[in-house]
């Protein structure tokens, strides 16, 4: 039996970093609703190409925990081809336990291809559809403080079952809920149980809207909406204009937290950055309040890197970074 601090559930993935060099975005006049424009039928240079092993929202909180000095591991599925062995490579080199990955012999590991403009990223993704099981957690081979659970393929409902039994028998357990592409299009009315059963959920305000079928972008609205579906913490993440917290617990209380100071590359990764940042550290016994302060600083540190794992940092550089912040990187009420 391993006794872990997070256990990361989710699909892993391999991220295939395409630089272009010839598109526009196009957006309407609220600079919302942007769409990627490129000549069709033509022959289009780029700039780079990058390879990242081992990704996923779910895989990129496991080793952010595991810098961070908590234990960590990950319960997912690889092919039985060579990405899947630099996969596993990947997970060890981070110190992240793997004991629960599964390679599936008949299947290939999952292959995203990110299309790179300017600081941000459209991605085309594909998910092979894996056996999921929580058997191994719940014949307690791992005993985790808190599964982390993010981006399931689209035949994950039985799985959030497992997970939902598992949790009302471990009461102890805490859910963090980074909801993925397949997991908003279920709807938040299938996948309800899961919402209710979470200690802390984080989207972005574009998911947030997307979730509870909401036109407003007013944040207490969200907030409260999405408390609304039953999880204890809310966080909501709006790119370069912060983060915002509420705890159902104090809800008179919103809180937004800036933007550490950076000069982004790209932005891949830096939501999972954020959540698995706040989670470890509530999982060390820290405020949510403490938490807020830490997770924009491994944001900040992952957007100057290519990828979601390159810059996450260690606890040490993290602390560090916290010491020497700007005097306007402070906490407050809204």
């Amino acid at each position: 039996m391993k006794n872990l601090d997070v256990l990361a559930i989710g699909d892993i993935v391999i991220d295939a970093f395409i630089r272009l060099k010839e598109a526009e975005i196009m957006c309407d006049e609220n600079k919302q609703n942007c769409k990627l424009s490129m000549d069709f039928a033509a022959k289009l240079p780029y700039e780079s190409v990058e390879i990242c092993n081992a990704v996923g929202n779910a895989a990129n909180a496991a080793v952010s925990a595991a810098r961070l000095g908590v234990t960590s591991g990950l319960l997912t599925y690889v092919g039985g081809d060579q990405n899947g062995k630099d996969c596993m490579t990947s997970l060890e080199r981070d110190g992240v336990d793997t004991t629960l990955v599964h390679t599936d012999t008949d299947k290939k590991t999952n292959y995203h291809y990110v299309l790179w403009y300017d600081v941000d990223r459209t991605i085309l993704v594909k998910h092979e559809k894996f056996d999921y099981s929580l058997k191994e957690v719940t014949d307690r081979i791992v005993v985790p403080k808190w599964l982390y659970v993010s981006s399931l393929g689209e035949n994950s409902l039985a799985m959030y079952e497992q997970i939902s039994n598992y949790l009302a028998d471990n009461p102890e357990v805490h859910l963090a809920f980074q909801p993925g592409v397949f997991d908003m299009k279920q709807g938040k009315e299938k996948l309800s149980f899961v919402y209710s059963k979470a200690s802390a959920i984080c989207v972005n305000v574009e998911e947030a809207q997307k979730i509870l079928g909401e036109s407003s972008r007013d944040i207490k609205t969200l907030l409260r909406s999405m408390a609304s579906l039953g999880p204890k913490i809310v966080l909501i993440t709006d790119g370069f204009e912060g983060a915002y917290g509420f705890d159902t617990s104090k809800p008179e209380e919103f809180w937004f937290m800036p933007i550490y100071p950076h000069t982004p590359i790209e932005r891949t990764g830096a939501g999972d950055a954020f959540f698995s940042t706040v989670v470890t550290c509530l999982s060390l016994g820290k405020t949510l309040s403490e938490a807020l302060t830490w997770g924009p600083i491994n944001s900040q540190s992952v957007v100057q890197q290519v990828g979601a794992q390159k810059g996450l940092l260690h606890r040490e550089k993290l602390e560090e970074f916290l010491k020497n912040a700007p005097d306007n990187y402070k906490l407050k009420q809204i």
